[in-house]
């Protein structure tokens, strides 16, 4: 255990340095597209996918017959300056499993235009008995890329982002079934006020509210991966579960049946208690991104050695 915590020690303060010695690159070349455009391509915003507080999402499709996803923005109301320079921010996000903004509109309404995935959400493919149930290896990936994600968010980026909704309606899986998160905001709304994040490290911010809601969201979509069931309504059922003493000796109850046999036992007992551990963390705020990554990647996924790290 000693060794265990000496590495999780080292890896963040190698991404301390990093964070500190990296500069923010130029944002990317992001179009900007008219209201007309915005209309046309989702045929007259018929194409409804998602509707929420912040705004409706469609699905688009341009001149160049590429597919897009295209998000309303009503947070920033009148505030041109707020809007732009979310788009900047995000612009600078550049990560494997993070959706990549392609665009934006602003005018009577304003729009941030996203790179499409045909395959749709990990939800879609975790409840709809059309979709090929995912193989066991392709959950656990799914796993450490959304871990990744959110070190990245919180290590990796100035200012850190700690505005993310994670669940299995917001990880959008490309055509490779590579998970990306697609709901990610890089200002603070409160009373009406849009604010910028002011600090530049992952420190006593990121072990308060923003975090341990992250590491809950984390928590359940790692319980949704094994067990096939739906965390809505805030997951209730599987955090009773997961939290219940006796809970080791009813995973077989649990799992996915889609997965029938073909799964590693001591690899779904290892995340669980990474489940366990992010859904705990409300309660026990100083876990950090890097050691459950590390866990995933190295305890679970290449090192075969006995499952002790989590106790």
């Amino acid at each position: 255990m000693g060794t265990e915590n000496s590495v999780v020690k080292i890896r963040l303060l190698l991404l301390a340095w990093f964070h500190i010695r990296s500069k923010p690159g130029p944002p990317s070349l992001v179009k900007r597209l008219s209201y007309k455009d915005i209309k046309k391509a989702t045929d007259g915003f018929k194409r409804l996918v998602n509707y929420s507080s912040q705004g409706a999402s469609y699905m688009a499709k341009f001149q160049n017959g590429r597919f897009a996803m295209v998000k309303e923005v009503k947070l920033f109301e009148e505030d041109d300056d707020s809007f732009y320079r979310e788009v900047q921010l995000l612009a600078r996000l550049h990560h494997r499993h993070i959706v990549r903004l392609c665009g934006f509109s602003v005018g009577s309404k304003r729009f941030l235009v996203f790179e499409n995935f045909e395959n749709g959400s990990l939800k879609e493919h975790l409840s709809d008995p059309l979709k090929t149930p995912l193989n066991w290896r392709t959950r656990l990936q799914i796993a450490i890329g959304i871990a990744a994600a959110v070190e990245y968010l919180h290590f990796f980026c100035d200012p850190p982002v700690y505005h993310v909704s994670i669940s299995s309606s917001t990880i959008m899986l490309d055509e490779n079934l590579i998970p990306k998160i697609s709901d990610i905001s890089l200002f603070n709304v409160a009373a009406n006020r849009v604010t910028l994040p002011t600090s530049s490290r992952c420190s006593k911010e990121c072990t308060e509210e923003g975090c341990k809601k992250i590491m809950f969201q984390l928590g359940l979509v790692i319980l949704e991966l094994i067990t096939g069931q739906s965390s809505n309504k805030g997951g209730v059922d599987l955090v009773e579960w997961v939290k219940e003493s006796g809970f080791p000796k009813s995973i077989h109850k649990m799992i996915d049946p889609d997965l029938g046999n073909n799964y590693d036992q001591r690899e779904v007992n290892g995340l669980l208690n990474v489940a366990r551990l992010c859904i705990n963390s409300v309660d026990k705020p100083r876990i950090y991104t890097p050691q459950i990554l590390w866990y995933l990647q190295k305890k679970i996924g290449i090192i075969k050695k006995e499952n002790n790290f989590f106790g």
